[in-house]
């Protein structure tokens, strides 16, 4: 595995992959690995790219008071384990590298960006979309690989292709998830042992869901009620719980079409989300967002 710092060494050895006939994944993350990101990258392998994985923690898309300081960071642990799991090239650019001066032309995400996550975090999905605009431009991927556990995020990305006719396909990749079901996170690692035994109930009341729609429970207010009361009762501090249309987030009165029930909780000092597909009559709608690890 080479390890690249600068954009420069980066396109070289993309050039040079190119030059040999091979196409590029890029698996774009902000570091302290866990096996969601790995399986990504083992996404990437399987459909035969040369994998390139980055590891940058955006400031861009913290806010004040946020934890860019505090975020988790291990970067020989996640060199081992990139290398380990297949990874050809990872990228690890400093601040400096990415962004060598303040930034005059950045992107502005609309309306997918004023709802769910977006109302508590201004701002957050401009900084998300622009570096990961950048390290689209910079590694110029076949394909990009993105878990599906932050689901606006990936129908963001997935836009911001088609409106800026980006030649990129971004691929989402089922959620990968803790034996108890709890979805992986690099921010799991701030919970206590007791605020990760509450956190569990998070992805158990959103399945619990996701069965009552396959049983016939089709209104969306009763379904977003039946998980706001369960996280409620074990102590979560609720930010939303919401069903959305799958293809533009936005809210609906019936699943009779491909919906999405997400919800954000504070576990703590800790903010988690998490999300299931919901399909009426279909099983557990989508049930491939629960992946054992």
């Amino acid at each position: 595995m080479k390890v690249a710092e600068s954009v420069s060494e980066v396109r070289a050895w993309v050039n040079q992959r190119r030059g040999e006939g091979r196409t590029i994944g890029l698996v774009p993350t902000m570091g302290f690995l866990h096996d969601g990101h790995l399986s990504l990258v083992k996404r990437a392998k399987a459909a035969g790219h040369a994998v390139v994985m980055s590891i940058f923690v955006n400031p861009l898309q913290f806010g004040p008071g946020e934890d860019y300081d505090r975020y988790p960071r291990d970067i020989a642990r996640d060199r081992k384990l990139a290398e380990r799991t297949g990874v050809d090239l990872l990228f690890t650019p400093s601040v400096e590298e990415m962004y060598p001066r303040a930034l005059q032309v950045t992107l502005r995400v609309g309306d997918l960006a004023n709802r769910l996550c977006g109302l508590s975090r201004p701002g957050h999905f401009d900084g998300v979309a622009t570096v990961v605009a950048k390290l689209f431009h910079i590694v110029e991927p076949d394909e990009a690989f993105f878990g599906e556990k932050d689901y606006q995020q990936l129908r963001i990305i997935q836009t911001m292709v088609e409106d800026l006719n980006l030649p990129v396909k971004v691929i989402g990749c089922p959620t990968v998830r803790e034996a108890d079901g709890l979805a992986m996170s690099s921010r799991n690692r701030y919970l206590s042992p007791e605020e990760r035994r509450r956190a569990a109930v998070l992805s158990r009341a959103l399945f619990d869901a996701a069965r009552r729609c396959r049983e016939g429970t089709t209104r969306a207010a009763e379904l977003v009620q039946s998980v706001t009361q369960q996280l409620s009762s074990a102590g979560l501090e609720v930010e939303y719980v919401s069903a959305v249309r799958e293809e533009d987030l936005g809210q609906v009165d019936q699943i009779d079409q491909p919906c999405r029930l997400l919800a954000a909780v504070r576990v703590g000092e800790t903010r988690l989300i998490d999300n299931v597909a919901l399909e009426a009559g279909k099983g557990m709608g989508h049930v491939s967002a629960y992946v054992d690890r």
